[in-house]
């Protein structure tokens, strides 16, 4: 059984960084691809990042460019996002996601239950 479970979120000063976790059951996260996705308030679902393991790719959606890093760890079978200087468009639940698809972008099944990130002095 496919399971996705998100950490790591939490409150965070503008410039300020922090780092999601996507702990991934029921398949091996070197084999296939997975999206990072956020939903800021009043807004629709976007894709923030993806990475392929498989294929040593990542994608990252414009906005988050230079500031933010997808990376995976075969050997905990998680998938990380560090978020680095941090922004007022940024905040929303952040949650990962797969189709046990190997290329990026994903167009998600499995969803993890996401993990709230709060930008705020």
């Amino acid at each position: 059984q496919v399971q996705l479970v998100e950490s790591g979120g939490g409150l965070v000063q503008p410039g300020g960084s922090v780092r999601l976790s996507c702990l991934a059951s029921g398949f091996a996260v070197e084999y296939y691809s997975i999206g990072w996705f956020r939903q800021a308030p009043g807004k629709e679902r976007e894709a923030v990042s993806c990475i392929s393991n498989i294929h040593g790719r990542t994608e990252y959606v414009e906005s988050v460019k230079g500031r933010f890093t997808v990376s995976g760890d075969k050997a905990k079978n998680t998938v990380y996002l560090q978020m680095n200087d941090l922004k007022p468009e940024d905040p929303g639940p952040y949650y990962c996601a797969t189709r046990l698809t190997t290329a990026c972008p994903i167009e998600p099944y499995h969803w993890g239950q996401g993990t709230q990130v709060t930008v705020s002095s």
